[in-house]
């Protein structure tokens, strides 16, 4: 049964019927929306894989090595060695659009000294060091590349999640509730329809039973005069 409030005129069925065109075609872009983002998500998911891969091989070396270096040089040493940076590291965030999301596009930019990356000397260090300082350089573009991509895919997720609420919305909520009421907005105008046509119907009944014969002549037929004879001729003998 259709909802107490809706009011069974025709003005409120046309409104109805335009308020659900329009939410068929909002749902249709909706599932566009959530089809094309899933597609997104999933290359995104997939580009996660490998960097993640990548990025813990590299990270693992690099610890290793790093392990190895402290058990050769001291701890002291190692952190000693590593005081002053030969370079620095500037990060820069833009934003890039993906079906009305806008995620992260990280750049970084490397400044300061030229030639070597390392930033001590060769004659109290180990190459275990060197090892783990370039295994670092050439891990960090993927690592900072991991957390753009995570970025994106927490908030494609995020956008995902909130586009299927409201494709659901429409789809088991507003748009059977807008059909029900079209139906019992149309089912209640058809019964006023029948009714005013059966009330037509009985008045024009009553009217033509009420209403006198054509010519204004009386119904009642008109009673003969007794005797058999010509009326004509008995009357016109009375005057001669």
């Amino acid at each position: 049964m259709a909802g107490k409030t809706v009011n069974p005129t025709r003005m409120e069925l046309t409104r109805l019927k335009g308020r659900l065109k329009t939410a068929r075609r909002g749902h249709k872009l909706l599932k566009d929306k959530r089809d094309e983002l899933m597609k997104q998500f999933l290359e995104i998911v997939r580009r996660n894989r490998q960097l993640r891969a990548k990025v813990e091989q590299g990270l693992k070396e690099a610890n290793d090595a790093f392990t190895v270096a402290a058990a050769v040089m001291g701890p002291e040493m190692l952190e000693q060695s590593l005081l002053r940076p030969q370079r620095s590291v500037s990060l820069d965030v833009d934003a890039r659009n993906i079906m009305s999301v806008n995620v992260p596009v990280f750049t970084f930019h490397t400044e300061g000294g030229e030639g070597s990356l390392l930033p001590y000397g060769f004659a109290q260090t180990s190459g275990e060091l060197d090892a783990a300082l370039e295994k670092m350089q050439e891990v960090f573009a993927d690592m900072l590349e991991l957390a753009q991509v995570e970025k994106s895919m927490q908030l494609l997720a995020q956008d995902i999640e909130k586009t299927r609420r409201r494709v659901n919305a429409l789809e088991y909520v507003m748009i059977p509730e807008t059909e029900k009421n079209i139906r019992y907005i149309t089912m209640k105008l058809d019964e006023n329809e029948r009714g005013n046509t059966t009330r037509l119907m009985k008045v024009k009944e009553m009217v033509l039973q009420d209403a006198p014969p054509a010519g204004g002549a009386s119904l009642t037929p008109r009673p003969q005069a007794q005797g058999g004879g010509d009326w004509g001729r008995g009357g016109a003998g009375g005057f001669e």
